[in-house]
């Protein structure tokens, strides 16, 4: 990737330090519970031993984003019963989504059944995830301080926290992880809202210049949690799968934009068709047999700044939607 856009890019980790300390300021009115794990890392609770809700789902995808994104609330009246959107936006999408955004680390401590095993995602990968995405990236960030979220459903033990640290280059005291249940209101807002996410990681996958991503935008509905977590990982998924709409605005050419456009929505995989839940359960539960091509928006346009073109690819499915969270 062309370096000369990153040069005068912040540390993303230093971006997202005010969001942090902003919610940790407003906790009890978000429904957050702060503590300290025995390294003295902060943890913030959005959904394990407290309620957490909408609005700090909303401020921790902005926290995902590595401050480079920005997640709104909205009501469109284009659905009939599923009208509350997140819309979100970044101007350097491919920073915000995959060197932060992106669910990429996988953490894991223990073994049996008292095993914790989690993905991570937040600035804090920028500095010490090993994923050789950063290679092709040519970003690395540096800061004294860290900040990762998991999405998990119970508390990560002091040695795991240890380990971050200590790849991240920072004391325990300068880590901070915000723990987002799957099966919570917080969780379901914050994963939603990796729409604009998961266009960039397909772009990726199929082999499209990141460079020439410059601008995206993204919207998708708000789902329902459950308390199952079969069923609450679906229709996070199926959020996106099914109504998830992404704009890309590239430089490139026509030809390469109508390429994209039409190679990025979900239906363009062979295991489109089927709520997640349903999908997963037909594979036993292993991710690595659904086609990956799967996680994408559902409609998505991309604008050639070349050109002045836009294509069009990709539907909204309502009643697969309905499906999904009913």
């Amino acid at each position: 990737m062309n370096t000369k856009n990153l040069s005068a890019v912040p540390s993303l980790n230093q971006l997202t330090a005010p969001l942090v300390q902003s919610m940790i300021e407003n906790a009890e009115g978000l429904r957050l519970s702060v503590s300290t794990l025995e390294n003295q890392t902060t943890v913030i609770d959005a959904g394990i031993e407290t309620t957490g809700g909408i609005e700090a789902g909303r401020q921790i995808a902005e926290i995902c984003m590595g401050g480079l994104g920005i997640v709104k609330l909205r009501a469109s009246t284009n659905f009939e019963r599923w009208s509350w959107h997140v819309d979100v936006h970044s101007s350097n999408p491919v920073l915000a989504c995959l060197a932060s955004q992106y669910a990429g680390w996988s953490l894991s401590h223990g073994k049996g059944k008292e095993a914790f095993n989690a993905l991570g995602s937040g600035p804090a990968r920028a500095i010490g995830s090993k994923d050789p995405l950063f290679d092709e990236l040519a970003y690395r960030d540096k800061n004294d301080k860290a900040y990762m979220v998991i999405e998990v459903d119970k508390l990560p033990p002091a040695e795991l926290a240890d380990e971050i640290a200590l790849r991240c280059n920072v004391t325990g005291d300068n880590l901070t992880l915000i723990l987002t249940p799957t099966s919570s209101l917080a969780g379901a807002v914050q994963i939603v809202s990796r729409v604009l996410e998961t266009a960039l990681h397909k772009a990726h996958a199929l082999g499209f210049e990141l460079e020439n991503i410059i601008d995206g935008t993204g919207s998708a509905p708000v789902c329902p949690p459950s308390p199952d977590f079969l069923k609450a990982m679906s229709r996070t998924n199926d959020a996106i799968l099914f109504a998830g709409q992404v704009q890309l605005f590239v430089d490139s050419d026509s030809s390469d934009a109508e390429q994209l456009a039409n190679s990025l929505p979900s239906s363009a995989s062979s295991d489109y068709g089927r709520p997640f839940g349903e999908i997963f359960k037909a594979v036993e539960y292993d991710f690595y047999k659904i086609d990956p091509m799967l996680f994408s928006p559902a409609r998505v346009t991309v604008s050639s700044l070349k050109t002045g073109e836009s294509f069009h690819s990709g539907r909204v499915d309502l009643d697969l939607l309905n499906q999904s969270f009913s």
